[in-house]
């Protein structure tokens, strides 16, 4: 080696991975991935619980919440709300067993959404009802505006 090569300063590398990054991960990385991190633990956590739940009862509820020692699950029919109440002392085992503080089990009922009412086609007009409702809306015209527009009446 020459001095010369040696008094030549080495620059870092800062070369950007040639491999793209996931779309996720990218957004994983940013300080406002908070609720999607706690979103994908929950259900995580829901998969965890589900096999503690009776099984009848499992189709119906869904985790919704850990927080503060609470256990917030969501049914959606009062009755499913009434059975996980009763199931609530395994549950919070169940939840303790998994690492969780869990002192609470709260259940809440979501609101059923009435369905929507079908969209009906509106029927074409006969030809007597299209003439009776031009009748009907020549008679509310003032008669100086007809008489304007060349009209007989």
């Amino acid at each position: 080696m020459s001095p010369m090569s040696d008094s030549k300063p080495k620059r870092p590398q800062s070369r950007r991975p040639s491999t793209p990054r996931i779309a996720l991960d990218a957004l994983m990385e940013d300080s406002a991935a908070n609720p999607i991190k706690r979103a994908l633990w929950l259900e995580d956590l829901d998969l965890r619980l589900r096999p503690y739940l009776p099984p009848s009862l499992a189709a119906h509820a869904r985790l919704a919440n850990f927080e503060r020692g609470r256990l917030v699950y969501v049914v959606d029919a009062p009755v499913w709300r009434a059975k996980l109440r009763l199931a609530a002392p395994e549950m919070l085992d169940a939840a303790r067993s998994v690492g969780l503080k869990a002192a609470e089990l709260v259940v809440k009922t979501t609101i059923p959404q009435p369905a929507a009412a079908p969209v009906r086609q509106a029927k074409p007009l006969s030809a007597a009802t299209q003439e009776a409702l031009r009748a009907a809306l020549d008679s509310l015209r003032d008669p100086d505006e007809t008489k304007g527009r060349g009209d007989a009446n």
